[in-house]
């Protein structure tokens, strides 16, 4: 029997909601994946100190190690958005890492293998590219000094017209840590340079807060990875033009990102997302590790 790859899911547990919104998460990452895989939630240095003791007692009930990250001068001017593109730099010890936005909630049995790919990105498309015209994409390429790819792909929400340029999500997405270029740098690495050279060319329009998925499709061909598509159904985006509509019927959705509790709610999964808090770390509410009240959600 082939080993499985270790897997460390990573997240940021920011205050006053991301570190609340984690907790979900995290629950929900042991209920679906139980012990295959490890759990860091990465939290700005100069808040670790503001975290809730609440939310502290649910994740360390969960396995979570929460980590402290440098931002300060990261980004000129500051960037919170960037905050994934610092923590995933952060050094990990395990074969692949998985990066989740904080509104993401897993809801059913899930296993390792099917969020990697060897030699390989493992996303999703992004929802949609309206905030800029695809010519955008002539500028950030030669600002980067790398030719435009010949793969095109259907957003996740495209409807019609024709497949666009690589625009990935950067909500989930899997990477091989020990993977080098020849220059000895890691994915993190690439990234976060194309996207500092992004970041100061003025002539690419609206590069914020869209920085991250900007650079992406870029720092995986400059790395020397592919990129690999995981269906919908891992990385299944509520909200925007679906608001308001039930998940679909007759389709095993494992990962559902909700961006806002509300629409969390409105699905009709928040009672979910309470269940699996109360089975793993037994309670229903965060707050409810020291006291009686209302948590996210109540």
């Amino acid at each position: 029997m082939t080993d499985i790859p270790r897997l460390t899911v990573f997240f940021i547990v920011e205050p006053p909601e991301y570190q609340k919104l984690a907790c979900y998460l995290a629950a929900s990452l042991r209920e679906q994946f139980g012990s295959a895989v490890a759990l860091v939630g990465y939290c700005p240095a100069g808040k670790i100190g503001e975290v809730d003791t609440d939310c502290r007692a649910v994740l360390d009930r969960l396995g979570c190690d929460i980590r402290p990250f440098a931002t300060e001068g990261r980004f000129d001017p500051a960037y919170p958005h960037g905050n994934k593109l610092l923590a995933t730099l952060e050094p990990r010890d395990t074969d692949y890492s998985c990066f989740m936005d904080s509104d993401v909630l897993c809801l059913r049995p899930n296993r390792v293998e099917n969020l990697i790919a060897p030699g390989a990105v493992a996303l999703t498309p992004a929802a949609s590219l309206n905030w800029a015209p695809q010519a955008m994409w002539d500028r950030v390429y030669s600002t980067c000094g790398m030719e435009k790819p010949d793969q095109r792909l259907m957003l996740m929400r495209q409807r019609k017209g024709r497949p666009q340029l690589p625009y990935f999500s950067s909500g989930l997405f899997c990477f091989p840590e020990r993977h080098r270029t020849a220059e000895g740098q890691s994915f993190p690495q690439v990234w976060m340079d194309l996207a500092q050279k992004i970041d100061a060319d003025p002539e690419v329009p609206k590069k914020r807060p869209y920085l991250d998925q900007i650079s992406l499709p870029l720092a995986i061909r400059k790395a020397g990875l592919d990129w690999h598509l995981l269906p919908e159904e891992q990385h299944y985006i509520l909200g925007g033009r679906m608001r308001g509509e039930d998940l679909p019927e007759g389709r095993e959705i494992f990962t559902v990102h909700y961006r806002q509790w509300d629409i969390l709610r409105e699905t009709g999964l928040s009672r979910a997302a309470k269940d699996m808090l109360e089975r793993q770390a037994g309670v229903r509410r965060i707050s409810q590790m020291s006291k009686r009240g209302a948590g996210v959600g109540a």
